[in-house]
């Protein structure tokens, strides 16, 4: 199954199956989000005895699960599509059925714009995905099951599939989103936020970890939110120290957060609990209060500003990656280099720089002051280059160091054994690559390892 760059299957990772009628197979685009979601899809098609292909190219029918967020993806999603239809013309599949976030967000658009696309299915219609197949089998076509607002939390089975290629797996802990930030279409493609029940993630996580997973990676809109909306019998706190109780050697790690709500208590949690990763994903998106208030981000400049030194304080050697937005509209010259002062003072380990991207139905798309987007394009490489700096720096300051990595195993075309750390979160911090050794260390193991050098954004290593 196609879902992610990794090349080596996963301990609960999907094999083709043989079953009757057609054989799927899948494209997932867009967030880790999306791909839980075609995890759940797979799962449902494999428990109803239909075939998961591994390939797109070899499959009966093909699903697209689409991001539908800003620009770039949108246009990755319609591609993926227009390439799964050709497909189709060429007799190399039978059908395509096209999921996830564009389907949600456009859904009469889409099926008068993409007649040759035979079924869209929306956020909440996951579960009802084996159905669809045996109508496809049986010569239907035109099928659209979206709803208007989408309000379902899935639940994973306990047979769940795995689709990452590595010791590790993606745990949705809530769904939608309760922020109206201005640039933001979220809200409006997955709905509110809604949190699932703690018993429920606790027992997933324990089941992953019976089945050689060795990485849980905790995902939401905002993670720093959960248990919110459930009346305060649940937060993240409790949650960490319930998984923490679960006991044994692994990592947890806490992805996508908002700086209004990392609390002294979610820091203090975190440090005193071995299993949790002292790693942080909180997207800031913008450091000058004028332009925190136009985007409507939820602490302003304050939280932005008190973010990185606090949680060093409270977490000694956490790693901190986030995320900016440059390009916003009314974004001045010196609204930019407020921004990028910043950047410069915080020294983040990780960060990743969006150009705004004018989505309709946001707040943002009619505000005055369009940045153009060659003034954007160059703000985004200077903040880049900015960041480049201070990730050399840190990288030299390594080199020496001891430390234990988790061996995500061999991948093609890449020298020696590929590792994580825990200052890395998977597909976008950069991997730790461990000379060759004979005989290698297993999938899934724990090493000991001293770094020696790095390229780019990944370290090299060598055993010790």
């Amino acid at each position: 199954m196609h879902c992610r760059k990794q090349d080596s299957p996963g301990p609960c990772a999907a094999t083709a199956q043989p079953g009757r009628g057609f054989s799927v197979g899948f494209i997932s685009l867009g967030c880790a989000k999306n791909l839980v979601d075609s995890e759940h899809m797979a799962t449902v098609l494999r428990d109803a005895h239909i075939g998961l292909a591994p390939a797109p190219e070899e499959a009966d029918i093909i699903l697209v699960n689409t991001c539908g967020f800003i620009g770039d993806a949108k246009q990755e999603s319609i591609d993926a599509i227009l390439k799964a239809c050709e497909w189709k013309k060429s007799g190399a599949c039978k059908a395509v059925i096209v999921t996830g976030c564009l389907s949600q967000r456009y859904r009469e658009e889409l099926q008068q714009s993409l007649p040759e696309v035979d079924a869209f299915l929306g956020l909440d219609q996951l579960e009802q995905i084996a159905g669809v197949i045996r109508r496809l089998e049986r010569g239907e076509g035109g099928i659209l099951r979206v709803s208007r607002v989408a309000r379902k939390v899935f639940l994973p089975r306990a047979s769940r599939l795995v689709l990452t290629g590595g010791p590790f797996a993606y745990v949705k802990i809530a769904e939608g989103c309760n922020h109206r930030c201005a640039f933001c279409a979220i809200p409006g493609i997955r709905g509110r936020f809604r949190s699932r029940p703690m018993d429920g993630i606790v027992r997933e996580v324990e089941i992953l970890l019976e089945r050689g997973v060795k990485e849980i990676n905790l995902i939401s809109q905002d993670t720093t939110r959960y248990g919110a909306d459930l009346a305060g019998r649940e937060d993240l706190p409790r949650l960490l120290r319930a998984l923490g109780r679960l006991g044994g050697k692994f990592w947890i790690r806490l992805l996508y957060g908002h700086p209004a709500h990392v609390t002294d208590e979610m820091l203090e949690t975190m440090g005193a609990i071995p299993q949790v990763c002292r790693y942080l994903d909180v997207p800031v998106q913008h450091a000058h209060p004028d332009i925190l208030r136009a985007m409507r981000r939820g602490g302003g400049e304050k939280a932005v500003r008190d973010f990185p030194a606090r949680a060093r304080e409270r977490l000694p050697g956490v790693v901190l990656r986030t995320t900016c937005l440059v390009g916003f509209p009314g974004e001045t010259p010196e609204h930019f280099r407020q921004l990028l002062d910043y950047v410069r003072e915080a020294e983040f380990d990780h960060l990743g720089v969006f150009v705004f991207s004018r989505e309709e139905n946001t707040e943002a798309y009619r505000l005055p002051g369009q940045v153009s987007a060659a003034a954007a394009a160059l703000r985004r490489s200077r903040l880049l280059q900015a960041q480049t700096g201070i990730a050399v720096r840190k990288q030299k300051a390594r080199l020496g160091r001891q430390d234990t990595v988790l061996v995500l195993g061999p991948r093609r075309g890449v020298r020696g054994v590929v590792c994580r750390n825990s200052g890395q979160a998977p597909e976008v911090d950069g991997e730790v690559r461990l000379e060759a050794g004979k005989p290698a260390p297993p999938t899934g193991d724990w090493v000991r390892v001293q770094y020696t050098g790095f390229r780019g954004p990944d370290l090299l290593a060598r055993l010790r």
